[in-house]
């Protein structure tokens, strides 16, 4: 199961279909690997950004805050497409994506309460305002 499966609702307010579904995740980063990180998201791999488009991933956006002492990843995006599991299998099942992942995988650590097989926590939207 892909770690976006079991995040984000739509049916939300009247309208929000149609904007897409909007989905939050979290995750710790490592001190050290802060920079490392950084360089690999300031330059991006085309094929990794061409499937994260291809499978209806808009707004994506990655943040990073302190939070008594610890760095802490959130990320947002939003799914405007119709089949969502099958598009995040999409990304999963990319072999650039997957590369891709062995670089940003051992920058993160997993937080406590992240589904099993998971590597983002799944953020449970309390607010929206369009």
């Amino acid at each position: 199961m892909s770690e976006w499966d079991q995040t984000g609702r739509s049916d939300g307010p009247a309208g929000e279909a149609a904007a897409g579904r909007r989905v939050g995740l979290v995750i710790e980063l490592r001190p050290e690997m802060e920079r490392r990180y950084r360089a690999l998201h300031a330059d991006p791999w085309e094929g990794v950004l061409r499937r994260i488009t291809g499978s209806n991933i808009r707004d994506y956006s990655i943040y990073l805050a302190r939070v008594h002492g610890r760095l802490l990843l959130f990320s947002h995006f939003r799914y405007v497409g119709e089949d969502f599991e099958a598009d995040m299998g999409r990304i999963a099942g990319d072999e650039e994506t997957r590369r891709w992942w062995q670089e940003t995988e051992p920058c993160q650590m997993v937080l406590p309460g992240t589904p099993e097989g998971e590597q983002w926590l799944p953020a449970e939207e309390v607010f929206h305002h369009p």
